[in-house]
C-alpha cells in the first residue's frame, strides 16, 4: 500500500466519518483510480474502526499549513 498526494486528494472530501468500506463505496462512486480502492482495501480494519479524515488514512497527507502560500493574496 502506497499514497501520494494525487492518490490521496480523491479521499479529502469523501463524508467523514466513515468506515472503510464506506470509503472504498465512496472511491468507486466518485470514479477514484483503482490504486485508490486497492489501498483502501490493503487497510487493516476491523470493520467498525471509523476515519475521521484523510489524515487518519494517511497520517503525512499534507495540511493547508504545509503550504507556504499567503492566505492574503486569495
Amino acid at each position: 500500500m502506497y499514497w501520494t498526494l494525487d492518490l490521496a486528494s480523491h479521499l479529502e472530501d469523501a463524508p467523514y466519518p466513515a468506515t472503510r468500506d464506506e470509503l472504498i463505496d465512496y472511491a468507486i462512486r466518485s470514479g477514484s483510480p483503482k490504486e485508490v480502492i486497492e489501498n483502501l482495501q490493503a487497510m487493516e480494519d476491523d470493520g467498525e474502526e471509523e476515519y475521521e479524515s484523510i489524515e487518519d488514512i494517511w497520517p503525512d497527507y499534507p495540511k493547508k499549513d504545509d503550504f507556504l502560500f499567503n492566505d492574503d493574496e486569495y
